[in-house]
């Protein structure tokens, strides 16, 4: 019995050596594995932060060729600015790098393996609402150490020191002031000076610009010439007349605001073909804007004053209020209901008539175009809405508004020229859609009820907000009814304004805002 455990001792004894000797080849053997996958992965992470593999799910058209035409990319400095450079947060804060580079990449995989590229909307997810959810900001502070640049113009020393005075306060970014810098597009803007018509123009130039307004002699649709400048404007003359204003409980999505239905009588005037456009609105801007911070208690004096023939204007707005978008035959917006009226009062000026914003019951009756119907076009309003329990199921119909209105489902989240549509009958752009449009009256949710069942030439004097009738690019079919009214909300859409007092000119929240404008015939003239 001794000899055999002795055995069995000494055989435990011999293979000990052994096992210790597996155990280190498995941890080396581990450590190795470790590291090689370790490795691996490293070298994974950076294939992927290189340009080349970016663009393997990033094929749409303008990625590669616009950005290498960039500033980042094309510059005197020779510095190469990568995709990951600007897209994701700096590798210094190494946590926040790579769960976004994650985040991201899962993304794009996924769009990559069950979407098709040429279904996307690339004009769209080029626009600053979608560029800002993909530029950190502390990526391109990474590299802008110095807001103030030798060489700087004096524009942008302002800017610069708007957004280092405000970025917390207003979370500011670069990338809304900097569009262009990663993906060059030679359509856009960056100073908002260059979009005045007859900016830097030299006096040759100017010799091409209208001497006089045009003569108005019969009550007939004619194009107005504003002296002083290259722009002109179609103006429709529409009969006046007595329609059925506001809406009954059996119009689908009627509110109460909308009742009772009053019957209106409106004398003739003359209303503008489209709403008032950019080119038309620089124009104003270029000859009237204030210079600095003009108190508005000195505005407001020298506007009212009968015995001065010029206006105080807007002042140099902060940003881009065409939003990018650019000017040209697209409406003017984001400018307040004071704004408008002032442009109107200089219109008046130049052309010598008498220019001013539609009344409510104005606005209504030439959006209808003689109609009685919720459009002035054929449809119900439920077939063309997205609200309701079977939209969640059946899509809305689109084919018979969509040719008359630029509205949610066709607008690509921005406003449209006035060639995207047709006319109503009597021959007006827009009217719904688009953008909405400042009318000469104070909002009240009673103002119907409180005016008598038949009425001429209406027109509220009482409430805190303006009329804005005609819904614009982001709105609903609902909202858009020739009948549908809202109001301005002039506090919330100045709310991230940090001037003291607030701007008088500029809104910062709302860019779906404009106007067109009505001209009042002479006596004389109408039949």
């Amino acid at each position: 019995m001794n000899f055999k455990r002795k055995r069995k001792d000494s055989y435990q004894y011999r293979n000990k050596k052994p096992f210790f000797k597996r155990k280190s080849f498995y941890l080396i053997s581990g450590l190795i594995i470790g590291l090689a996958i370790a490795v691996g992965l490293y070298q994974t992470s950076v294939y992927f932060s290189t340009n080349e593999s970016c663009m393997m799910c990033h094929v749409h058209p303008h990625v590669e060729d616009s950005w290498k035409q960039s500033v980042h990319m094309n510059n005197g400095s020779g510095t190469k600015v990568n995709c990951v450079d600007c897209h994701l947060p700096p590798k210094n804060n190494t946590w926040d790098h790579y769960t976004a580079k994650a985040k991201l990449g899962i993304k794009d995989v996924w769009g990559y393996l069950t979407k098709d590229s040429i279904d996307f909307d690339w004009e769209k997810k080029s626009e600053l609402e979608e560029a800002i959810k993909y530029i950190p900001n502390e990526s391109c502070k990474e590299c802008h150490h110095n807001l103030f640049p030798q060489g700087i113009t004096d524009e942008g020393i302002t800017a610069h020191l708007y957004y280092d005075e405000n970025e917390e306060k207003l979370d500011l970014q670069c990338i809304s002031c900097h569009l262009d810098v990663g993906h060059h597009n030679p359509n856009y803007k960056h100073s908002k000076l260059t979009v005045v018509p007859g900016a830097g123009k030299s006096a040759a130039d100017s010799a091409s610009y209208f001497k006089e307004a045009t003569m108005v002699d019969k009550f007939e649709d004619f194009v107005e010439q504003i002296p002083q400048t290259p722009i002109s404007f179609k103006m429709v003359a529409v009969d006046g007349g007595t329609f059925k204003m506001g809406s009954d409980a059996k119009e689908q999505f009627h509110k109460e605001d909308e009742a009772p239905v009053r019957n209106v009588t409106v004398s003739s005037f003359f209303i503008a073909e489209v709403e008032t456009t950019w080119d038309m609105y620089w124009a104003f801007y270029g000859q009237t804007r204030s210079e600095g911070r003009t108190p508005p208690e000195m505005v407001f004096a020298n506007n009212s004053n009968p015995d001065i023939d010029a206006v105080s204007g807007p002042t140099p707005p902060f940003g881009f209020p065409d939003q990018g978008w650019n000017g040209g035959d697209r409406p003017a917006i984001t400018m307040t209901h004071y704004a408008a009226e002032t442009f109107c009062q200089w219109l008046s000026m130049k052309t010598g008539k008498k220019y001013r914003l539609p009344t409510e019951a104005e606005w209504e009756y030439a959006a209808r175009g003689g109609t009685e119907t919720p459009y002035f076009f054929a449809g119900d309003p439920k077939d063309f809405s997205d609200q309701g329990f079977w939209r969640k199921f059946f899509d809305a119909d689109t084919e018979g508004i969509s040719k008359y209105v630029i509205y949610s489902k066709n607008g690509k989240n921005r406003t449209q020229e006035p060639s995207m549509v047709e006319a109503n009958p009597f021959g007006l752009k827009n009217m719904l859609g688009n953008v909405m449009e400042y009318c000469a009256d104070k909002y009240a949710d009673n103002a119907y009820a409180t005016s008598g069942d038949n009425v001429t030439n209406p027109i509220n004097t009482t409430g805190e907000e303006w009329v804005v009738r005609g819904g614009n690019y982001t709105s609903d079919a609902a909202d858009l009814r020739s009948a549908a009214r809202s109001a301005t909300q002039h506090n919330n859409w100045l709310k991230t304004d940090p001037q003291q007092p607030k701007s008088i000119w500029w809104y910062s929240d709302i860019k779906g805002i404009g106007f067109r404008v009505i001209c009042e015939p002479d006596a004389s003239i109408v039949k």
